[in-house]
């Protein structure tokens, strides 16, 4: 131990939680082989340095003495328990005949602990929104209440969710463990599709009352950064770069008031030039790999628009051009759609509605609020009004955020100036 004053001892404690707690909850849970237990062990952890810290002095490691101290509290609670339940008798003897290792190396190279429980979260048994839940709560560190909040989800629901998330990973017996070479590909694949749809919804939340949410978008970047730091594969990086030239604009998505402002009339002068040279940067380095995913390809169409000192200066033909290259990769009717808007800068709003209309025919997009407010803006910069009203009154019954509600009256009240606000 290193001599050290009671204050600083707590102000350490403090901070070592603050950066270390989950990579010692990830290292637990592998120790101990529960998600609850771990936690348990990982509270008791803390509770112990704060007690003994200020008088004995600060470890040299401060991590591996909180593994260590978790991981013995565990088994030792398990014995005191066991004259109730023997299971836990057993169980507490296998652990401690096992050789402590608090994972500060792994032979594979990619096999940190922290890693094994993004992958553990994220694994194709759990639901969605399970593994969206068990990802913030576990990985982020994020309370049951924030991500409630976040998602507009009741508090006991999300507790329900995780309780049965970590349930189906026991009784399941799913393993604490990186996958294979052979099956990574697929599972970094929804790691990667979890992560952002976690940056989606703090990006352009689906309801409430404001156009961003930056808790979730914050932690899918620091997710997305250490993934890379992990795992560095081209579309991690790829990943990583989309969601940091996106939220390079956050601030110029709302006015003052809250509105939402479109990317053609935002304030360039606020977007923020070290996450636009950093995701370009990635973009540069993930396009290198000849791996291209569609990750990089959104990537590298997000830096076109990042080097545009304004919407008019836009380099349309390439953006297109990137769009039949994403389109071939990942042939979605969404990636369609955004094809099409580009197609209609810079062809012509006819050129682009022939395109959405037949998307919308086609059927996979008619509960989709985006590709009707598209169709609208198109009608209406062809002089259809008419259609343009029709088109924005869809996709405003779709929509569940209220500033979109609001920029879709605000765009309905313009095609019929009579109007009174609030009717629609």
């Amino acid at each position: 131990m290193s001599e050290a004053v009671p204050e600083s001892a707590r102000e350490l404690v403090d901070r070592v939680y603050r950066s270390d707690s989950r990579r010692v909850l990830a290292t637990l849970i592998r120790l101990l082989g529960d998600f609850d237990l771990a936690e348990e062990a990982l509270h008791d952890a803390f509770a112990a340095a704060v007690e003994r810290w200020p008088q004995d002095g600060v470890p040299a490691n401060p991590r591996a003495w909180l593994v260590s101290t978790g991981r013995f509290k565990a088994i030792d609670g398990m014995r005191r328990r066991a004259r109730f339940d023997a299971s836990l008798g057993e169980l507490a003897q296998r652990l401690d005949a096992e050789r402590s290792d608090t994972g500060e190396s792994e032979p594979d190279g990619v096999a940190d602990d922290r890693l094994r429980l993004i992958f553990t979260c994220c694994h194709p048994a759990l639901s969605p929104d399970a593994q969206i839940a068990l990802t913030l709560r576990e990985v982020c560190g994020l309370t049951t209440e924030e991500i409630a909040h976040a998602f507009l989800t009741p508090a006991p629901t999300l507790a329900q969710r995780i309780v049965r998330a970590k349930a189906k990973i026991r009784d399941a017996r799913i393993p604490y463990q990186v996958p294979t070479q052979a099956a990574l590909p697929e599972r970094l694949d929804q790691v990667l599709r979890v992560i952002y749809l976690v940056f989606n919804e703090g990006y352009a939340a689906s309801s409430g009352t404001a156009v961003t949410r930056h808790d979730l978008s914050g932690g899918a970047i620091r997710l997305g950064r250490l993934l890379v730091e992990l795992l560095p594969e081209p579309e991690a990086i790829g990943l990583l770069a989309l969601m940091l030239l996106h939220e390079s604009r956050r601030a110029a998505r709302t006015s003052p008031a809250g509105e939402l402002v479109l990317l053609a009339d935002q304030d360039r002068s606020l977007w923020d030039r070290a996450q636009i040279e950093e995701g370009r940067t990635l973009v540069e380095r993930a396009l290198s790999s000849r791996r291209v995913g569609p990750y990089t390809l959104q990537a590298a169409i997000a830096a076109v628009h990042a080097e545009a000192p304004s919407a008019g200066a836009t380099d349309w033909e390439q953006i297109v051009g990137l769009y039949d290259v994403l389109a071939r990769v990942d042939p979605t009717p969404v990636v369609e759609l955004n094809r099409a808007v580009a197609v209609a800068m810079r062809d012509g709003p006819a050129a682009g509605l022939t395109i959405i209309d037949a998307l919308l025919a086609h059927g996979d997009l008619d509960d989709y609020h985006l590709a009707h407010s598209a169709r609208a803006d198109l009608c209406r910069r062809l002089g259809r009004p008419a259609d343009a009203r029709v088109s924005y009154q869809r996709a405003l019954g779709l929509t569940r955020q209220e500033p979109e509600r609001r920029f879709l009256e605000r765009r309905l009240r313009e095609l019929t100036p009579d109007l009174p606000s609030g009717v629609m």
